[in-house]
This record gives C-alpha cells, structure tokens and sequence, in this order.
C-alpha cells in the first residue's frame, strides 16, 4: 500500500504519520494491491482538527473526510467510513458479478466562465482530463457516486452497452438518465 501523508496548517510528526499507516493498514483486507491512499491532514481555527483520505484501487475511488477536536479522533472516525465504505462494496461485489463490456473513453474540458460569458468564438479552456468510464451496473454506479461523494456519474450500462448518468435529485433519490434510439 502505498500512503501520502500531508500536514496543512500544522507540524508535520511521525508519530501521527506512523498512526495513520498503522490505521490504514486494516483496509488491506478487504481490497486487493495495489492501494495509493492519499491523506491529508489539517488544522482549522486551531480546535478543528480534519483528516482526509482518497485511496484508489483497481479502478474504485473512495473518500472519507472527518473533523473532530483531537487529530487522532479524526483519524480514526475517518479509517472507520473507510472501512465502512469497503466492506459494503466487497458484500455488494458478492451479490453481483460485474459486466464484462467495453470500456469508453471520455473527455472532460473545463471553460474558463468569462471565455464563455463573453462570447468570444473560441472559449479558454482552462483543464482537460481524459479517462476511461468502465461497465457497471445502475446499482453499482450508485454506489461508486456514493463513495466518491459526487452528485453525479456517467457509466457505461453492462447490459445495453450504451453510457448512462446516474445523479443524486434534491429530494435525496436518484435519477437515472438512459438515452433513446431516435
């Protein structure tokens, strides 16, 4: 497993460097190598103390952030969602055995808003990333939305082939957006 820790608005310590790796070190046993766990953490208004961590592995993303008053209650509360989060997707992998599709290739740009405010024929682009959206179904797409904490997902369907997006309404269900043959 491979672990970045970083400190923001405080000293950096081994003690609580070791004590998040030893903590992170419980959610080996729940998802295969190889696991980059990114931490981050910070102090705000010098009683808050947050820890947070995005790991990535085989294709999943999880993030989990806590604050509390003590930076080693945060630590903990976040390694526990962590392990929360995996659990409930390893018994969700159980129950269903993932599509075998193909995988497609979206672009995401970013425009700068006054580019595009301003009508200027050519908008600013600000950042582009490309990545690959793999099959899975609805159900799984809601619950990798769920562990990346994002209000939307776009997903290729593992029966129909074609790209869906799975969202997250205001009323707290989800909305699922199909498209249809014309």
């Amino acid at each position: 497993m491979q672990i970045t820790v970083t400190f923001r608005h405080m000293e950096s310590s081994d003690a609580i460097r070791s004590y998040v790796e030893e903590k992170l070190a419980r959610v080996k046993k729940y998802i295969d190598e190889p696991i980059d766990a990114q931490v981050v953490l910070s102090v705000q208004k010098k009683i808050n103390h947050r820890a947070e961590v995005v790991m990535v592995a085989k294709g999943l993303t999880m993030k989990s952030t806590e604050t509390k008053e003590d930076m080693y209650a945060a630590i903990d509360l976040m390694v526990d969602k962590i392990e929360r989060q995996l659990k409930r997707y390893k018994d969700k992998l159980k129950k269903h055995k993932g599509g075998e599709g193909i995988q497609r290739r979206l672009e995401k740009t970013v425009f700068s808003a006054a580019s595009v405010d301003g009508g200027s024929e050519e908008p600013e682009i600000v950042k582009s990333h490309s990545f690959f959206v793999k099959p899975m179904s609805v159900e799984e797409a809601v619950m990798q939305m769920d562990l990346l904490q994002k209000e939307f997902l776009a997903f290729t369907d593992d029966r129909s082939g074609e790209m869906n997006v799975v969202y997250r309404r205001k009323d707290g269900n989800y909305g699922l957006i199909v498209p249809q043959g014309s």
